[in-house]
């Protein structure tokens, strides 16, 4: 465990954001800065010592503000292309962060905190930017699935998961300066048809889904492994919810469509 003021140095705000159970979800969906609730721990508010610099930012005041720059503190080409679908110009930066699960840490509360320090780091550099951080983390039957990252892995992933419900937990965060405008964790349940491994490791041949969490991806063949798919916004699960996404820039003082 790392010392409490190193951790509060790196995680200005704490992992456990408050949040709602998605029916049939055991996960936290959406997460806030201020309030502390965890299913792991009783209620905590946190003293004002934990959060210094980090004050949450009120839509309104935010919304005074002339943005000069929108990055995207990822190296992912699936977020690239589904913030390219908004037709706001950005720029992007990735972060490089330790993506280690904390003792403990549920799925959405991965997602959450990762996606956020992303955007968090990218954020100290460009302190003028508006910086949109996100993260996407599998789980199924409480295992985390991370991008497999080979060929083998992605087939173990995918029969450990054959026939069950995934659930894919992806995150969005947005950052101004030292201003947290918010963050939300959206999750979509994924319904995975039974099949046996030659047709898995026929589709993992051809896809080679190795950068995608759980080894699905769903915007092409993967769709074959989904039985049914239930979630509040359908881009979630490509790796960036652009519902939440859209309000939390325009939070950010950013005008989406205009003018």
């Amino acid at each position: 465990l790392v010392d409490n003021q190193v951790f509060q140095a790196l995680h200005p705000i704490d992992r456990h954001g408050s949040g709602k159970l998605a029916p049939g979800c055991r996960s936290l969906v959406r997460m806030h800065p201020i309030r502390e609730i965890s299913r792991h721990k009783p209620p905590i508010i946190p003293s004002s010592a934990f959060m210094p610099q980090w004050p949450a930012t009120h839509p309104s005041k935010a919304a005074n503000i002339k943005v000069t720059e929108l990055i995207l503190a990822s190296g992912s080409r699936y977020r690239r292309e589904m913030l390219s679908r908004l037709g706001l110009p950005f720029s992007i930066q990735a972060a490089d962060i330790d993506e280690t699960p904390a003792p403990e840490e549920i799925g959405a509360e991965l997602a959450g905190r990762l996606g956020l320090e992303k955007a968090v780091r990218i954020a100290r550099e460009h302190p003028a930017a508006v910086v949109i951080g996100s993260d996407q983390v599998a789980e199924c039957h409480g295992r985390i699935l991370g991008k497999p990252g080979a060929i083998d892995k992605a087939i173990e992933q995918l029969m450990f998961c054959n026939g069950h419900e995934v659930c894919f937990h992806s995150s969005v965060a947005v950052v101004r300066g030292q201003q947290i405008i918010g963050r939300e964790v959206v999750p979509t349940r994924v319904k995975m048809r039974v099949m046996d491994e030659a047709r898995i490791r026929a589709y993992v041949m051809r896809e080679k889904p190795i950068d995608c969490a759980g080894a699905m991806k769903s915007e092409a063949l993967g769709i074959a492994l989904a039985a049914a798919i239930s979630s509040d916004d359908p881009t979630a699960l490509i790796g960036l919810p652009l519902i939440a996404t859209v309000s939390l820039l325009e939070a950010a003082g950013v005008s989406v469509i205009g003018p």
